[in-house]
């Protein structure tokens, strides 16, 4: 890279800080270290506010490397505890959706990967406007700093106690991810896998790579790249219909890889990896919540080893469909649990908050019109 390239620092691998110190910055390794720690345990802002770091470091890695977080457009908190942050992206502005979901004493950060998306998914409001671009790996992870600056706003005494009443060493952030906001993770493969290697390093924010979920609509070619990967992140497939005739008329993506090429590439991926996939199917009344449908679902997944999470229809106003009685929910439910499917019905958080995938990013798009 030439040196007049800025580079974000959060797009470095944390390991790699040291031999960036030593070969272009020609300072001592260690500072590497400190670096990674100011950037992934202090939650630095800016490249000033490190005080182990000589001046003239600080200034030459403002040059080369520049600190610009995420900007915070908007925030609305949720009834629930969910809050979805509506983020600019400091190169071009473009507007970028995160949500911080609480669940039973943990809390899970849902990602974009895209400004938009190409895919179009009949109930998704991600791709209403189109794809604009990808997000690169230190936007995705800037993602993330922005939800620990969230948090630490939350706390801003420090850390506080534990559970157990014992004094916390780390600031607050989330403890699992998924990239499953706005954009395909598959259509932006290299800077995803890239980004999410930096949050699982020891010296990054270390979570757990199986706290750590790939959610794609179905693109074939990137499960089989993930298969290969040799890394235990998580893999969920958004599958919504039972055949190919529902499935097309919900996600246009199904006549490229339509469900007799899906399904022998997740079976493979799980052959490969040893990993359980988890199937998204959002509930849509009369449309793909009958019995039948339950059957056909069924039969598709029995010879699988998977999970399936069933989601009743958030509605989103682009989409005519409607959420689903509750009763037809649990019936569903109850069928796939007799045939031995491990499922759960989950219900969407933040509804009040937009936190649909885009519906935050298109509200704000309708009304700064």
């Amino acid at each position: 890279m030439m040196m007049n390239d800025a580079v974000s620092p959060w797009s470095v691998p944390p390991a790699d800080w040291r031999r960036v110190c030593v070969e272009e910055l020609g300072e001592k390794a260690f500072r590497g270290d400190q670096i990674a720690s100011a950037l992934y345990r202090q939650f630095a802002e800016s490249w000033e506010e490190v005080s182990t770091l000589p001046a003239a470091l600080r200034q030459r890695l403002q040059e080369r490397y520049p600190l610009r977080p995420l900007e915070q457009v908007l925030l609305k908190d949720s009834d629930d505890g969910s809050a979805k942050l509506l983020l600019a992206c400091p190169s071009d502005g473009e507007r970028i959706e995160s949500v911080l979901i609480p669940s039973k004493g943990r809390l899970t950060q849902c990602v974009s990967s895209q400004v938009g998306c190409n895919f179009h998914c009949a109930f998704c409001a991600s791709g209403m406007l189109g794809k604009t671009r990808n997000l690169t790996a230190g936007e995705i992870v800037g993602e993330v700093m922005a939800a620990c600056r969230y948090l630490r706003a939350k706390q801003p005494d420090g850390p506080g106690l534990d559970e157990k009443g014992r004094g916390k060493t780390e600031l607050p952030r989330p403890g699992n991810i998924v990239v499953m906001g706005m954009g395909e993770p598959f259509d932006n493969y290299d800077e995803v896998i890239r980004a999410l290697k930096i949050l699982n390093d020891p010296k990054g924010l270390a979570i757990g790579a199986r706290h750590i979920t790939i959610s794609t609509c179905g693109v074939v070619p990137g499960i089989r790249r993930l298969a290969e990967e040799g890394i235990q992140f998580e893999l969920s497939v958004s599958l919504h219909a039972p055949d190919n005739l529902l499935r097309d008329q919900l996600m246009p993506v199904n006549k490229m890889w339509p469900l007799d090429v899906l399904m022998p590439a997740c079976k493979a991926y799980t052959e490969k990896t040893g990993r359980i996939i988890t199937f998204e199917y959002t509930l849509i009344r009369k449309f793909n919540d009958r019995p039948h449908h339950a059957d056909r679902l069924i039969a598709l997944l029995q010879r699988l080893p998977c999970k399936v999470n069933l989601i009743p229809l958030s509605p989103v106003e682009e989409f005519s469909g409607r959420r689903p009685e509750s009763g037809d929910c649990k019936a569903f439910l109850d069928r796939l649990l007799q045939a031995k499917i491990n499922t759960t019905l989950r219900f969407s958080r933040g509804k009040d908050v937009d936190a649909a995938c885009g519906q935050l990013r298109l509200r704000k798009r309708v009304d700064e019109r």
